[in-house]
């Protein structure tokens, strides 16, 4: 049996006894050359196929022990690139075309593997196609853009098809956040009560039975001063009983945004966690055993078998009034390639934290969030008690309403926090009763401009705008990072100079590369050559004439842009010109403006212009091995000072520890205490609390 990694080859070995071998390919073993394009233009886009530098041995290993046994198995990932190097396999080994060599399965546990060798076919040639027509499409892009960038712009950029629209969604959302214009609006809220001084809170919402906007302070007044006067009367009292049903199991984008929402977790991070745990794990007594089913996936389609345990396990653990009476149910979206079950757990019964002891940090928080949500997604709806009450003033309507938790449901498991009670306990009250006006609370507001992407929330609309596929959100961020394209602030992204340049560039000259809905196509098209229905070299045929013409257009009309480095702010030491901030393959660097003649070069750091709290040297902002950015003294190892917030250079009044800046979910800035034992913070330097 021939698998992808060797960690998923360590975990099959174990349970599928002496009678198999199992080896691992560790990824692709053929693929286009590097040196040059591999694709033959002229005779229908022919690929040309050679090893991949290093995997020479692996595949004569692979070839060799083939040589030795009865069959062989190919039990790469089940997807396009899987199915792919399935393919290269077949034909590195010689097997014959129709051999049912190929098995597929979503969970690395003994029945779903023994049940997958059962189930052994050919391999799918259709899937095979749609893997190599999007990789001849990137080849063609990267390799007839890439020389271009580096003539036109900066040498040693690269453009690639679906990286391009991504680094233009963050752009245009940048320049819509520039060009906003904040509008003045307010709302009023009241507080009413009743003849037996029951308080509760209103908000005022239309007039005349018409939505009201109230867009100055002059309005505002006008307002206050009617309803001052207004005689409070209850028209409809509503009481009911709402349900809210749970979210569907994870599929990749909806696993990365929550991972990045609530454990902080770039794509990447996510992905590599995911795939250790879809690999297998040693579970003490237990073995090496895959704790979740394959990660990479849209489809939120659940087995029976898996619906049946989780439901044992719900009217186990939680009672009967958890479990529901038949398996909830769950449709993927339309354009959900549906091949596999969505992210879920192999057994409901291996809870987090009977699996603690045996995993690492990030493995337990990632599997607990994965079981939570998916044990969630088989429970009974949450029950809310609700009242609205519609209150007359006069020609102005007012709204007051109340939501409690009646019965958790699924939240007893999995808080989506997506609707929190609305604690306002409200009287009982009766259609045509008088109610009084305790207090009214005008409050100014300016419209916001539409928020930075954040990882999750970029990955949400590379989803919603059907661009790129679940395998390819996590490298499509990780590119236009390493790429300088975007740069990551508070886990926002903003483009940089770099971005913008080589969006507009592609703008102007490959309108079609940049183009969100033509990307959206050319992802259906490929869904299509999978399910037989379109031609993969013409698919290609009909992108690349087009492109082609462009290509000539924009090595002509294209001029030499530059981009002006950025001084230091300091001489060079040896022969005293300015100090220029560079970009190169690791990032950014420092070096002298008088190269080649003076080849002086510094490391780049960040100056945050505050002083190390503990020895008052230069605070600067460092990045750790995965890329997460903290700040520490300048005189390390001498000062050992470091922390994840900026530093404000003060320190605390009450225990003198670091000040540091911290940003809330209401983008209010504070200076919190480094110690987490001493509640003490400041805001816009004005003490607002101590503990």
């Amino acid at each position: 049996m021939i698998v992808e990694s060797a960690a998923k080859a360590k975990t099959l070995g174990k349970f599928l006894g002496k009678n198999y071998k199992v080896k691992a390919s560790v990824g692709h073993v053929k693929d286009l050359p590097k040196s040059k394009l591999g694709i033959d233009v002229e005779d229908n886009f022919e690929p040309k196929y050679i090893t991949i530098r290093g995997k020479g041995d692996i595949l004569k290993e692979i070839k060799d022990n083939a040589q030795k046994v009865s069959k062989v198995l190919l039990a790469t990932d089940p997807d396009r690139e899987g199915e792919a190097i399935a393919w290269h396999l077949r034909n590195a080994i010689k097997i014959d075309s129709e051999t049912k060599c190929r098995i597929e399965f979503n969970e690395i546990t003994k029945d779903a593997v023994k049940q997958a060798i059962k189930n052994s076919r050919t391999i799918d040639m259709n899937r095979v196609n749609a893997q190599q027509a999007r990789r001849i499409l990137d080849r063609l892009v990267g390799y007839n853009l890439s020389p271009l960038l580096w003539s036109k712009v900066r040498k040693g950029l690269s453009a690639g098809r679906v990286q391009s629209v991504a680094v233009r969604l963050i752009c245009e959302r940048e320049t819509e956040i520039n060009n906003f214009l904040p509008e003045e609006y307010w709302t009023i809220q009241l507080k009413v009560e009743d003849e037996n001084k029951h308080i509760f809170l209103a908000r005022l919402n239309n007039y005349k039975g018409k939505k009201l906007e109230i867009n100055n302070e002059t309005e505002k007044s006008e307002i206050i001063s009617e309803l001052e006067k207004a005689n409070l009367t209850v028209e409809k009292v509503v009481t009911k009983e709402k349900r809210r049903k749970p979210n569907p199991p994870f599929t990749t984008s909806t696993l990365q945004q929550e991972a990045s929402k609530r454990l902080n977790f770039m794509a990447k991070r996510t992905m590599r966690v995911a795939q250790e745990l879809y690999e297998g794990l040693e579970i003490g007594k237990q073995g090496t055993i895959g704790l979740i089913t394959y990660l990479r996936t849209d489809s939120i389609r659940v087995s029976s078998t898996a619906q049946a345990e989780a439901l044992e396990y719900i009217n186990d653990e939680f009672g009967k009034e958890y479990a529901p009476k038949t398996p909830n149910e769950y449709k993927s979206k339309k354009a959900a390639q549906d091949a596999h079950e969505s992210i879920r757990p192999t057994s409901a019964s291996r809870s987090p934290q009977s699996l603690k002891q045996y995993l690492s940090r990030d493995q337990f928080r990632l599997y607990k969030l994965i079981w939570e949500r998916f044990i969630a997604s088989q429970m009974t709806p949450a029950v809310y008690d609700t009242i609205s009450v519609d209150i007359s003033a006069g020609d102005y309507g007012i709204r007051a309403s109340s939501s409690q938790l009646k019965f958790p449901g699924y939240k007893k498991v999995y808080n989506d926090n997506e609707e929190e009670e609305i604690k306002n306990p409200i009287p009982e009250l009766t259609k045509g009763q008088e109610l009084f006006l305790n207090e009214l609370l005008p409050e100014q507001h300016f419209t916001q401009p539409p928020p930075r992407f954040t990882e999750a929330s970029l990955v949400k609309l590379l989803e919603e705008k059907n661009i790129g596929r679940p395998s390819t959100y996590a490298p499509i961020i990780d590119t236009i990072l390493r790429r300088n394209y975007v740069e990551r602030q508070n886990k926002q992204f903003i483009p940089t100079e770099l971005g913008y340049i080589v969006v507009e560039l592609l703008k102007d000259n490959f309108s079609n590369i940049i183009d969100v809905e033509f990307t959206a196509r050319m992802e259906e098209n490929l869904d299509l050559i999978e399910e037989g229905e379109l031609d993969w070299k013409q698919v290609i045929k009909d992108f690349y004439s087009p492109f082609e013409d462009e290509m000539e257009k924009a090595q002509e009309l294209i001029e030499k842009i530059e981009i002006k480095d950025e001084e230091a702010g300091k001489d060079c030491p040896e022969c005293e010109k300015p100090i220029l901030i560079k970009h190169g393959r690791f990032g950014k660097f420092l070096a002298c403006s008088g190269f080649p003649d003076c080849r002086h070069t510094e490391s780049y750091t960040e100056e945050v212009g505050v002083n190390c709290p503990v020895c008052q040297g230069e605070i600067i902002a460092l990045k750790t091995k995965k890329g997460r950015k903290f700040f520490g003294c300048k005189n390390y190892p001498e000062c050992d000072f470091k922390t994840w917030n900026k530093p404000t250079g003060e320190l605390c009044p009450q225990c003198s520890n670091a000040m540091v800046e911290k940003t809330s979910k209401n983008k209010d800035v504070h200076a919190i205490c480094q110690n987490n034992e001493c509640k003490y913070k400041k805001e816009m330097g004005v003490e607002v609390a101590t503990d």
